[in-house]
């Protein structure tokens, strides 16, 4: 008992230590014991590594089968499951995710460290098929003896005859660890949505505005082009409500000086616009001239354009003799509740809740506040108005059933699995399943969004630093799963 109870309050008093970066040298010595004890180890049944692994006073703590020290532990293992390898053989699995270090310290030395985590078993046997026996949770204690790791005391509980949860045990169920993620990335501000069943569920901000003052629940965020998504889905409402065609030329309510004598410009249409395949380049300050031109007949290829968002916002306007602005609170902002977005900063605009963009030395920018609206960029919004947004998409609020159609059908491919529908990229998951994004990227902005019509999940994510996309990959895979891991492939190809 009285073994018990120090090992108690070693467990406890660990955790008011900080537990290190996965990063840190720590982590990854410990993880390299771990590997060393069960995948050498144990899971070839080397028993040797055993004992040059396990401390003198090594005690075995287990739920089902009592207490052990290591000569018992060795002999129960030599004769039980390593007794005859060839013909019955137990594999270890540590759930990546799960697993945390805490530094152990006296006067002010290290001298060990307590790894926590989930693990599963499989076991084969005779034809040779291995299959899933178990999962539990685990405790390491790890010391230092004579400069050198060992194992002096372990705990394996909460056995179950099931698959462990791996998001149950990751950093993003820690709201402390994933502000200490933030800060050893150097991403300030994350703002985070998760959509399910249909819903926005959970809406989540982490970081600073600025040094010392914490990001709100309602930060708002620069999105950079998740802007032409409330452009394109105002388009297509008023295509359902029959008042505007979605193959109907654009010269017949605005005719852009620089391409008025062009012979593509009668076979511009809403629909290249949407899926960007107008010919045009991203802006016109690009070309050497300044000027907007044709790079490629209409309709015939894709290249991402922002100046076909602004054409088609001048002939919406000229058509309805009202701004995109008023089209979208009429259409979308109002009756969705959107209310803290903007296409541009006004008097109602709360700087106090702006976060600021950053380069990647931390360096901040300087804010841009633009007066007039743009149909392709600098929408201020926060994740619960954009995330309403999104659902509202999902759930087809608003449109025929045709026009939901078209938005989700490949109009052109862009790279292996990965197309433009109207309005959003379309990736193809399979089995039916695809998924709808768009994403933002200017200084101090990465954002990006992705929502599941068939099961209606999705998620939002907005930073406000150049490089904030280097979260995105840990974010898609727990939030995610299995589709998470499709799209980082169709985009790693």
């Amino acid at each position: 008992m009285k073994t018990l109870f120090h090992l108690f309050l070693l467990f406890t008093s660990s955790l008011l230590f900080t537990q290190v970066s996965t990063d840190s040298n720590l982590y990854k010595t410990i993880l390299s014991q771990d590997s060393l004890l069960f995948n050498v180890g144990f899971n070839t049944c080397d028993m040797h590594q055993f004992e040059n692994l396990l401390s003198d006073t090594f005690e075995f703590f287990h739920d089902k089968d009592g207490v052990s020290n290591k000569k018992e532990f060795l002999f129960n293992l030599r004769n039980g499951l390593c007794k005859n390898p060839t013909e019955y053989q137990s594999r270890r699995e540590l759930l990546p995710e799960s697993s945390k270090v805490f530094p152990l310290y006296k006067n002010n030395k290290l001298y060990g460290a307590i790894q926590i985590g989930v693990h599963q078993f499989y076991e084969t046997m005779p034809p040779r098929k291995e299959v899933f026996a178990s999962s539990a949770k685990f405790t390491h204690v790890w010391q230092l003896e004579n400069e050198v790791w060992k194992l002096s005391r372990s705990l394996s509980y909460d056995h179950q005859e099931k698959l462990a949860n791996i998001p149950q045990y990751s950093l993003f169920d820690d709201d402390k660890a994933i502000e200490k993620w933030l800060l050893e990335s150097n991403v300030p501000t994350l703002g985070l949505g998760i959509i399910d069943k249909g819903k926005l569920k959970q809406i989540k901000v982490f970081g600073e505005l600025k040094k010392g003052t914490s990001a709100p629940y309602n930060t708002l965020f620069n999105v950079a082009s998740l802007t032409k998504p409330i452009t394109a889905i105002v388009t297509l409402k008023l295509i359902s409500l029959g008042k505007w065609n979605l193959d109907e030329p654009l010269y017949k309510y605005w005719i852009d000086p620089d391409i008025s004598k062009s012979p593509n410009l009668k076979k511009l249409t809403t629909r290249y616009i949407l899926s960007h395949q107008t010919g045009f380049p991203n802006w016109r300050y690009m070309n050497d001239s300044g000027k907007l031109d044709f790079k490629f007949t209409p309709g015939t290829k894709y290249q991402y354009s922002g100046e076909g968002f602004e054409y088609l916002k001048k002939a919406l306007e000229i058509k309805f003799k009202k701004t995109l602005d008023e089209l979208a609170k009429e259409l979308v902002f109002e009756p969705l509740q959107m209310n803290d977005t903007e296409f541009y900063w006004s008097k109602k605009t709360d700087e106090s809740r702006f976060a600021i963009g950053y380069n990647p030395d931390g360096v901040a920018y300087e804010t841009f506040k633009n007066k007039t609206v743009s149909a392709a960029d600098d929408l201020l919004t926060t994740i619960e108005d954009y995330g309403t947004f999104l659902v509202s998409v999902m759930n087809n609020d608003g449109l025929s059933k045709s026009v939901f159609d078209e938005m989700t059908t490949n109009q052109v491919a862009t790279k292996t699995g990965k197309y433009f529908g109207l309005g959003f990229e379309i990736y193809d998951l399979g089995n039916g399943e695809i998924a709808l994004s768009h994403g933002g990227s200017d200084k101090g902005v990465q954002t990006i969004v992705f929502i599941f019509p068939k099961s209606k999940k999705g998620i939002l994510i907005f930073t406000n630093v150049d490089d904030g996309y280097k979260v995105y990959e840990k974010l898609l895979l727990h939030y995610l799963g299995e589709n998470g891991k499709k799209i980082i492939e169709i985009e790693t190809k």
